[in-house]
C-alpha cells in the first residue's frame, strides 16, 4: 500500500473522487458516449495523424490528454483444461485541462461458473497511483503491473474474494492499430493513439474461494490515450481480442449508436499488421444472456472475408459482468469455425 492516509481520510477522499468521476457522466450523457467519452476535448491535447512514438516514455502517462488506459486481459487454463480469464486495467483521467488527475483500477477473474470484480479509485500526485515507464510500473494502491520493461512483467492484484499473481513474457513485437497507431473511432474523425502487446505468454496462480489454481495462457495489453475518443452519439462498443491457434492475432471492434463504425487489425505471427475498416468486418449477435438485469449478446458471428475468417465466438461465462462505477461486460471467449481461437470480449453501453 503506497498511501499512508488514515482510513477515515481515505474514505472521505474516495467519496469526493467518486462524485468527481460521476461528473464525467452528466444527466445528458446519452449525447456524450459511454462513460462520457464523447465529451468534447476542448483545451486538451488531441491525437493527430502520423504519430511518432517515443519508447519507453510513451509507456507512461500523458496528462495533457483527457483519458488514458493500460488494459491487460489474459485467457488461461489449468492442467485439466478448465478455462479462466483475468482482467487488470488502470485508467487515468484529467478532470480539466491542466487540472487534477484521477485514477481508477479495475480487476476481474472469470471462471466457468463465477465472476469476481473489483475497483479502486485514487487521486494523482500523492503516490497512491501512477505509471513509471522505465523500469515499467503501473499501480493503484497494492495492485501493480511491473517489470524491467514491457516485455517482462509481473501482475499482482486481489480483492477480498479472489486474486492473481502472474508472470508475462512477450514473444513478439508491439503492434500499432489504425494508421501506425492513429486509431479512428468514428466517421467524424474522433481518434486515439492505440498500440498493443498481443504476444504475452502467461503463467502463474489464481487464488479463488475454492483454493489456488495454477494456470497458463496468453495475454494482451492495450495502450490507448485520447481526449475525445468517441462521437457524442456513440453509445458503446463491442471489442474482441483473439489469439488464433495458427499464430495469428485479431483485434476487432464496432462502435454502436449514431453512425456505426467498425475496425479490425489482422496481425501476422511476426507482428505485421493489416488494418481493415468499414464493411470489411461484420459482427452479428447470435444469442443473448440476461446479465445484471439486461440482455447482453454473449455469442457472436465474426467475419473478415479478406482473411477468410468466419468465427462463432462464445463467452466462457455469460455472467462476466463488471459491477463498477461505469458497469460493463468483460470476459474470456472461445471461437470455432474457420479458426480455433481464445481471447477476450468487452461490451459497453448495454443499459
Amino acid at each position: 500500500m503506497r498511501d499512508d492516509r488514515t482510513p477515515l481520510c481515505a474514505a472521505l477522499w474516495l467519496a469526493r473522487l467518486t462524485a468527481l468521476l460521476l461528473l464525467l457522466l452528466p444527466p445528458h450523457a446519452a449525447a456524450q458516449g459511454f462513460a462520457g467519452l464523447g465529451q468534447g476535448g476542448e483545451g486538451f491535447a488531441l491525437p493527430a495523424p502520423d504519430p511518432v512514438f517515443d519508447f519507453p516514455a510513451d509507456h507512461g502517462a500523458h496528462p495533457d490528454y483527457r483519458i488514458e488506459w493500460w488494459y491487460l486481459t489474459a485467457s488461461l487454463k489449468d492442467a485439466e483444461g478448465t478455462r479462466y480469464g483475468i482482467q487488470w486495467t488502470l485508467f487515468r483521467s484529467a478532470l480539466s485541462p491542466g487540472g487534477p488527475q484521477v485514477w481508477m483500477g479495475h480487476f476481474g477473474i472469470t471462471t466457468p461458473d463465477a465472476h469476481y470484480s473489483g475497483e479502486k479509485l485514487a487521486r494523482g500526485g500523492i503516490g497512491q497511483a501512477g505509471v513509471v515507464p522505465d523500469p515499467f510500473e503501473a499501480w493503484i494502491d497494492d495492485w501493480a503491473l511491473a517489470g524491467p520493461d514491457l516485455d517482462r512483467l509481473s501482475l499482482r492484484a486481489a480483492t477480498g474474494e479472489a486474486g492473481y499473481a502472474l508472470a508475462l513474457t512477450a514473444t513478439g513485437p508491439l503492434v500499432f492499430h489504425g494508421a501506425d497507431g492513429f486509431s479512428v473511432k468514428s466517421a467524424s474523425g474522433q481518434a486515439s493513439y492505440y498500440y498493443s502487446q498481443p504476444f504475452y505468454e502467461v503463467a502463474g496462480r489464481l487464488t479463488l474461494p475454492s483454493g489456488p489454481v495454477e494456470v497458463t495462457g496468453r495475454g494482451w495489453l492495450d495502450r490507448e490515450w485520447s481526449s475525445q475518443p468517441l462521437e457524442g452519439d456513440q453509445e458503446g462498443w463491442d471489442w474482441f481480442s483473439l489469439h488464433l491457434e495458427d499464430g495469428h492475432r485479431l483485434m476487432a471492434f464496432q462502435l454502436r449508436g449514431g453512425t456505426p463504425y467498425t475496425y479490425a487489425s489482422w496481425i501476422e505471427p511476426d507482428g505485421t499488421l493489416t488494418p481493415y475498416a468499414g464493411d470489411a468486418l461484420t459482427l452479428e449477435p447470435l444469442a443473448t444472456s440476461e446479465v445484471a438485469g439486461r440482455e447482453v449478446p454473449t455469442r457472436w458471428r465474426l467475419t473478415l472475408p479478406a482473411q477468410d475468417v468466419d468465427l462463432e465466438v462464445s463467452a466462457v461465462n455469460p455472467g462476466s459482468w463488471q459491477a463498477t462505477l461505469f458497469p460493463y461486460w468483460e470476459g474470456p471467449v472461445t471461437a470455432t469455425g474457420s479458426h480455433a481461437a481464445t481471447g477476450y470480449l468487452e461490451m459497453t453501453g448495454y443499459e
